[in-house]
């Protein structure tokens, strides 16, 4: 039985995570969950699995929960501290990261050092700090395991392979909801445009990065750190129909594709049951529909977020720090209505012009680096809002 906790379980990803728990429950024991102020959904899910502690956002949140979870032996904490308990708990053998937000990197890091192995779905902790993480998790000899669709299609279509037969690695992004919209009309995409994704459900968040296609960058920097490959060697594709997750290129031509539905339950439950593949009930991908496969270049000039974080790769150092930073500002504020989508990138190509990036950060630097960059976001929008 494996010992789990999730951060981030009133999420997307924690939501789907805990139905694949439910089907595999005598595999599992949810040792801790950690979310943010979705205190009712995690009333549910705490009295369903019974975890040794629980944390929400703030310490009022905390105090709500606190009389009727200690009568049911439930520890209730809060804050980033709250996180790090529930990820570093003793009995924890595998944490779930899948907080949305560079707010899952120090918990996470702190998972690993204290020799968790990872499943990720916080991508923002590659982003945010790269390097850190891989020594981290070099020196504690734990396991990093993706969670991502797109993540998880590489991680299964390299093993059993060699590095060095590696030519590339293809990210497929479906387009979000703009692919095929006339870039004249960006201006006036309204927030309910940016969230009607057409092929996933997910959070707020990630589903307007997915509309930018910053999303797709930020898996790209992602996958460099994953699977310790240069920037000319990543590629991203526009697929629409949302059937192959990723691909991979060899040396000799050869391309070899992950396919599936286009549902988080697959690579959640492949990175918790590693490295055993368990059946499920879900149903199977039916071939005789999948009538077109279409690929496309992705179109930089019309979604200059992809551009950005490619830069933000080959600068590398404190700069996808400052990158994510930015571009989780900007989001927060097109969610709130106070800036337009083209301000988006933006916002986040004029942070990263004002960075001095730094080639080796300590952690202490990456987090400075994150707080500049917000800071610097935060004045651009408040300029930006005052003539919207």
């Amino acid at each position: 039985m494996k010992q789990i906790s999730i951060l981030g379980s009133t999420g997307s990803i924690g939501v789907n995570a805990l139905k694949v728990i439910q089907h595999f429950r005598s595999n599992f024991e949810v040792v801790g969950l950690g979310a943010g102020r979705n205190i009712e959904l995690l009333r549910e899910q705490a009295l369903e699995y019974r975890p040794k502690l629980v944390s929400v956002a703030t310490e009022d949140l905390a105090q709500q929960l606190r009389p009727e979870f200690s009568a049911k032996g439930i520890e209730v904490l809060s804050g980033e501290a709250g996180l790090i308990a529930v990820a570093t708990h003793p009995k924890v053998e595998l944490v779930l990261s899948a907080m949305v937000g560079a707010i899952g990197f120090i918990p996470t890091l702190k998972a690993i050092s204290s020799g968790k192995d990872v499943a990720l779905a916080n991508k923002e902790t590659l982003v945010v700090a790269g390097p850190i993480i891989a020594d981290e998790v070099a020196r504690n000899q734990v396991r990093l395991l993706p969670v991502d669709s797109e993540h998880s299609a590489i991680w299964q279509c390299l093993q059993g392979t060699k590095r060095e037969a590696v030519r590339k690695l293809i990210l497929t992004a479906s387009g979000g909801p703009f692919f095929r919209r006339d870039s004249a009309s960006f201006d006036s995409i309204k927030v309910a445009e940016a969230l009607d994704h057409p092929n996933w459900r997910m959070g707020r968040k990630i589903t307007i990065d997915c509309a930018t296609l910053m999303n797709k960058g930020l898996e790209m920097i992602e996958a460099h750190y994953l699977f310790d490959e240069p920037a000319d060697k990543l590629d991203v594709v526009i697929h629409p129909q949302s059937i192959v997750h990723s691909m991979v290129e060899f040396v000799d031509g050869s391309i070899i594709a992950q396919m599936g539905t286009a549902d988080m339950r697959i690579p959640i439950q492949h990175a918790l049951s590693y490295p055993e593949r368990w059946e499920n009930d879900l149903p199977s991908m039916d071939l005789t529909r999948c009538r077109t496969l279409e690929f496309f270049e992705p179109d930089v000039q019309k979604f200059p977020c992809l551009r950005l974080a490619h830069e933000a790769l080959q600068i590398g150092g404190s700069m996808t720090a400052v990158l994510n930073a930015a571009n989780e500002v900007a989001v927060a504020s097109f969610l709130e209505e106070k800036i337009p989508f083209m301000s988006i990138p933006t916002i986040v190509e004029s942070t990263m012009e004002k960075h001095q990036a730094m080639s080796h950060p300590l952690l202490e630097d990456v987090l400075e680096a994150d707080r500049w960059a917000r800071e610097q976001a935060t004045g651009s929008i408040a300029q930006i809002t005052h003539s919207y």
